[in-house]
């Protein structure tokens, strides 16, 4: 059982870490609303650590340990480690969905860049839709198809997310518009992080991304109708919360380097109640073919290792590979002394 204030940390953590998710998981009910804030604390927690620190290599690695001890049922004694085993527990959850997510952590730590939009929708896969296939599991819903239209969901999240922070990402020394675009458009990568300009074709870039973030919204609400009826509404809210983002985007023409694109708490309020509104009592969601599409082929692996009945390798070699390039890193790293 989750310590109450374990959970109160947790819930304190996201208030101030992920106000869309916040705003969110009120609608949820407490069965899944109490896990699912336990979940997103240990994912916010892992992000911080490798945003937020120099030694980004060593960060990742001490998260893989961190998550071997949850898994192993003696988690370190910091309220998000303890309420995410507690999650893990009594979820069965998956070992694969959470190094997915560390894996994408580790692309970051080495500063990974994405030729073609299928490279940042595999980013994508394991940044966020690990956390949309966790959520599901965290409903108790393990069908293929209810997980592949969550996946589409958590990929359309980390898109807008990306369309958003083209100016600050590129700041910090980060790139997440696929190369082969700004090749295209006869714009080195190199030189658009020295100086990143919301020139005409940088905007067309970030309207693509939303374009393909809002194709996936669309597919995603088929899979809402799949979920447990008291989930509806919180998933419709994140769903049109992070669409919401997406449209001011559309009214800021796309620029997002001059400025960064917020929504007001009267939006996300209406958002809300417009979720509550598609969901309430006597609405029946008809049933869309869409919900039978098949999954993305970057978030296929996700679907297979949450649905039930899909035989799995119990961990991830494609998470070894990167935490074996990423200990050879941080060797390096620390091989190199100031005066060198």
């Amino acid at each position: 059982m989750m310590d109450p204030r374990d959970l109160e940390h947790c819930e304190e953590a996201i208030r101030h870490g992920s106000l869309s998710f916040h705003a969110a998981s009120k609608l949820l009910p407490s069965r899944v609303r109490d896990p699912a804030l336990a979940l997103y604390a240990f994912c916010r927690l892992a992000d911080d650590e490798v945003d937020l620190k120099a030694a980004k290599a060593e960060a990742v690695l001490r998260l893989h340990d961190r998550l071997d001890l949850v898994y192993a049922g003696r988690p370190e004694n910091a309220a998000p480690d303890r309420a995410f085993t507690a999650v893990v527990e009594q979820f069965e959850m998956p070992r694969a969905l959470p190094d997915a997510l560390l894996e994408g952590l580790a692309w970051d730590a080495e500063g990974r860049t994405y030729e073609t939009l299928s490279g940042v929708r595999d980013y994508s896969a394991r940044v966020a839709a690990a956390v949309g296939a966790m959520m599901t599991v965290l409903m108790d819903v393990r069908d293929a198809d209810a997980l592949a239209r969550a996946c589409d969901l958590g990929v359309a999240m980390q898109l807008t997310n990306i369309a958003r922070d083209v100016g600050e990402d590129a700041l910090e020394g980060r790139l997440y518009l696929p190369t082969d675009w700004l090749h295209e458009a006869g714009i080195e990568p190199e030189a658009f992080l020295r100086d990143p300009r919301p020139s005409k074709a940088v905007r067309t870039m970030v309207k693509r991304l939303v374009m393909e973030a809002n194709r996936l919204y669309y597919r995603s609400e088929a899979g809402i109708g799949a979920l447990p009826l008291g989930c509806r509404p919180g998933i419709f809210a994140a769903r049109h919360i992070y669409a919401g983002i997406a449209g001011r985007l559309v009214a800021m023409s796309f620029d997002s380097i001059s400025s960064r694109a917020r929504t007001s708490k009267t939006q996300k309020i209406g958002w809300l109640m417009q979720s509550l509104a598609q969901t309430g009592v006597g609405m029946v969601m008809p049933q869309s073919a869409v919900l039978y599409a098949g999954a993305l082929p970057e978030v296929q692996f996700l679907v297979d290792a949450a649905a039930r009945g899909v035989r799995q390798a119990e961990r991830s070699d494609a998470l070894f590979d990167a935490l074996a390039a990423l200990e050879l890193k941080a060797l390096a790293d620390r091989a190199v002394t100031p005066g060198e």
